[in-house]
């Protein structure tokens, strides 16, 4: 067997080199996040928490979903989504009806003003995105960050619960 198996490597602590490499990652992915967010804060007037909400919510039949299925859209604890949706609801982006199916659960509908807003979002956030992501890097890079991405994703999805 050899030393850089998969169960050997589970076993050690990561070298010096990889966590160079951990640390720039996880430093520019937060510097990365602050800057769209602040971005996207400053142009539009939205948290990313808003945009996400809103993404999902506009990419859902009908402009409305389940709040237990906007909470796995968005991978939020159930608490959390409740207490933003009370905020974006005030604002008048969304709002709550009973579920007509069940009556036990409500759906999420996204309001003319939330659609609105997140159409008037989406350039500027794409702008950024394609600013501070896109152009940084060559199709190679791009591709690479998708397909490591992509392994993280499947490695924390793959995890006992």
């Amino acid at each position: 067997m050899s030393d850089d198996t998969p169960v050997r490597r589970r076993r050690r602590l990561p070298t010096r080199e990889e966590l160079r490499d951990w640390r720039v990652f996880t430093e520019t992915s937060d510097a990365l996040r602050a800057e769209l967010s602040a971005r996207l804060q400053n142009e539009t007037g939205l948290s990313p928490s808003d945009y996400r909400v809103l993404l999902a919510l506009s990419e859902a039949e009908g402009g409305r979903l389940r709040s237990s299925e906007l909470a796995d859209a968005v991978e939020w604890e159930r608490s959390r989504l409740s207490h933003h949706l009370k905020r974006m609801e005030r604002r008048g982006l969304i709002r709550r009806e009973d579920c007509a199916v069940d009556n036990r659960g409500a759906e999420i509908v996204l309001e003319e003003e939330g659609a609105r807003a997140f159409h008037g979002a989406t350039v500027p956030h794409l702008t950024a995105v394609r600013e501070l992501f896109v152009d940084a890097l060559t199709p190679e890079q791009i591709a690479a960050a998708g397909e490591i991405a992509r392994a993280l994703r499947a490695h924390l999805d793959a995890r006992p619960a």
